[in-house]
């Protein structure tokens, strides 16, 4: 036989021949990948860091959601999408949950200022004027 080249077989467990219609081939295994490195955080949008500076409050407060969001004028199903930063509350909504809470809107984007700078990324950063 000139010209074949034949495969060693991997030490995989053997299976019944059988099961493979009578000796269909050898096993080649496959490369193995190194994983790659995960992505990196980004840091949190702002919807996501004023809902965490809200629930964070609330929970403070030991108060519900439905508590804070019947006293703010707002359903507690979209009280808690604002918290887990899945909606973009206008301004005239964070003033209302936020006064619910007891907090003047300074005082909230200040906690959410704080909290972004403190998430800074760690690569270089483009400021626009």
């Amino acid at each position: 036989m000139t010209g074949t080249v034949r495969r060693q077989r991997t030490c995989f467990p053997r299976l019944d021949d059988q099961s493979y219609g009578g000796g269909m081939g050898d096993v080649i295994p496959l490369p193995v990948r190194t994983p790659r490195p995960g992505p990196v955080e980004s840091p949190p949008l702002w919807r996501e860091a004023i809902g965490r500076e809200l629930r964070d409050e609330r929970a403070a407060q030991r108060r519900t959601l439905a508590d804070v969001a019947e006293d703010a004028g707002v359903s507690t199903q979209y009280l808690s999408e604002i918290e887990r930063g899945r909606k973009e509350p206008s301004s005239e909504v964070i003033e209302a949950v936020g006064g619910a809470l007891g907090l003047r809107l300074v005082d909230l984007t200040t906690r959410v200022s704080r909290r972004l700078i403190g998430a800074r990324p760690s690569g270089p950063l483009a400021l626009a004027a």
